[in-house]
């Protein structure tokens, strides 16, 4: 069974290597925020991928950081989080599928 890919509003845990605890961050959960690839963009990346991938993960009481994505542990899809842009509003359910919300 192939490993699911870490998406855009996962709770995802920071694994614990010599980056992370540096910056006493191991073992902290938070949410995916992004992704980019950090040759466009230059962004400055926790840890070594072997992919030009990083992904942005929000922890409380952080600045945004973007990871290796080997850094990150997938914990739950977050679901109930809700989003809303233009007008509309999306629940994600446990599944990690969003569902639009009628407005009643």
């Amino acid at each position: 069974m192939e490993k699911a890919q870490i998406a855009f509003g996962d709770r995802v845990r920071i694994r614990s290597t010599e980056a992370t605890e540096g910056l006493r961050i191991a073992g902290l959960t938070g949410i995916v925020q992004g992704r980019t690839t950090p040759s466009v963009t230059g962004v400055e990346v926790v840890g070594k991928s072997s992919k030009d991938l990083a992904i942005s993960v929000r922890l409380e009481g952080q600045p945004q950081l973007w990871f290796a994505e080997e850094l990150l542990e997938f914990v739950d899809h977050a679901a109930g989080t809700t989003v809303e842009i233009a007008g509309r509003k999306v629940i994600r359910d446990e599944r990690g599928e969003w569902r639009e919300v009628k407005p009643n």
